[in-house]
């Protein structure tokens, strides 16, 4: 009878040491663990429709950097997004490029890229972290709408 209980005890101590491997798993919120800390895309420091001055297409441009914005600052943890091929709208076919919005904070949105084509420049970065400030997403979408 004593063997029996001494047998599940150690049995016991032995399964419990088994489910501790969390605490040795690195904090994917703190850095990248295959390049250290997680980078930052900074915005440009001026906007894409101030270098069209006051053409006629400074208005489209000023239109879609409201829309841009407001779409950006709407994004939450668990949406998707495409980062090549239609940011701004629900990725589709057309889509190159997927990220899920990972986190949020103040002016910044931490994205994980999770699928690319292979004709994407995103292709070689599956999986990897980054935070974005919200004028580089805006960014984006100008550029996508050859601002």
């Amino acid at each position: 009878m004593r063997r029996m209980w001494v047998g599940a005890s150690v049995l016991a101590l032995g399964l419990s040491g088994c489910t501790g491997v969390g605490s040795f798993r690195p904090n994917p919120n703190d850095e990248d663990p295959l390049y250290g800390a997680i980078p930052v895309v900074r915005a440009p420091s001026q906007t894409r429709c101030a270098g069209h001055g006051k053409s006629s297409v400074r208005a489209h441009c000023d239109d879609a950097l409201y829309l841009a914005t407001e779409y950006t600052r709407r994004l939450s943890v668990g949406d998707e997004v495409c980062l090549e091929g239609g940011y701004g709208e629900e990725p589709g076919s057309a889509c190159k490029a997927r990220a899920a919005v990972i986190d949020t904070s103040p002016n910044q949105v931490k994205l994980e890229v999770r699928g690319a084509k292979p004709d994407s420049r995103w292709f070689n970065v599956e999986m990897r972290h980054a935070w974005y400030e919200e004028g580089a997403l805006v960014d984006l979408y100008l550029a996508e709408r050859g601002y």
